[in-house]
């Protein structure tokens, strides 16, 4: 695996948050199964992409976590602890899902691992710009986009497929996953508050996509903006201030 397998919103208003990112994003929902853990199933057409929860602290940050799939959450905590990272919540199991720990890169970003169990349903990959997938992933490295990409790329053999020059901001790299560009690393913004990953969700028509934003109560940060191969992207908050993004092929 070695890649990201499900994306989960920790959000103090789940019930907004379904209905704004169904508004949006075109996911539908569903129950997650289990009243004794309130979870929302999100899924693009049938297949399920993520979920929505609860934010379980007052203080604790809402935010777009991804996890990456992994053949033993345990060790792969431990190499993550060897080479400078950081344990947030040491592994434990998730009932008929799988083994999962939230961990921190050196930089500070936060991400999950996570094992699932065995199953035989498993999908097939989506094509790319299969509207609702997620095929971006975006980090503001909080320790450079070298170092984190030697951090990543050591423990889970991403490759990169390029790097850009964006002037005083540094180099863009673009890099690959099984040799499909899957995002890009970048030194973090002094206006960032604080390293993290960004997950764009693919869309059909960028600026439709921003009417259905601020229609919905959300806030565009930037955007919309063409990047390199012509896609448009745009950056933003949902109603409860967490930043997302989307990506589509045209406007």
């Amino acid at each position: 695996m070695d890649t990201f397998i499900w994306y989960e919103l920790m959000t103090p208003d789940v019930e907004g948050a379904k209905a704004f990112y169904g508004a949006v994003v075109g996911w539908t929902m569903s129950d997650g199964g289990d009243p004794a853990v309130p979870y929302t199933i999100v899924s693009a057409a049938t297949r399920g992409i993520g979920g929505i929860a609860r934010l379980p602290a007052k203080d604790a940050p809402p935010g777009w976590f991804g996890y990456i799939g992994v053949g033993d959450t345990d060790a792969m905590a431990q190499r993550i602890v060897d080479a400078g990272g950081r344990i947030l919540r040491a592994p434990d199991d998730i009932p008929q899902v799988g083994r999962f720990a939230v961990m921190a890169d050196p930089g500070g970003a936060a991400f999950m691992l996570l094992t699932p169990l065995p199953r035989e349903d498993v999908p097939p990959r989506a094509a790319p710009g299969t509207p609702g997938m997620i095929d971006w992933h975006e980090l503001s490295a909080g320790n450079g986009q070298e170092a984190a990409f030697s951090f990543y790329s050591t423990l889970f053999g991403w490759t990169t497929v390029e790097e850009m020059d964006m002037g005083d901001m540094g180099k863009y790299r673009i890099f690959a996953i099984d040799g499909v560009p899957a995002g890009g690393m970048m030194d973090k913004p002094s206006q960032t508050p604080a390293a993290a990953w960004a997950f764009y969700a693919n869309v059909d028509g960028i600026d439709a996509a921003m009417d259905r934003i601020t229609a919905n109560g959300g806030k565009i940060l930037m955007g919309p903006h063409e990047v390199p191969g012509g896609s448009w992207i745009v950056q933003a908050t949902d109603p409860q201030g967490v930043d997302f993004a989307l990506v589509s092929a045209h406007r």
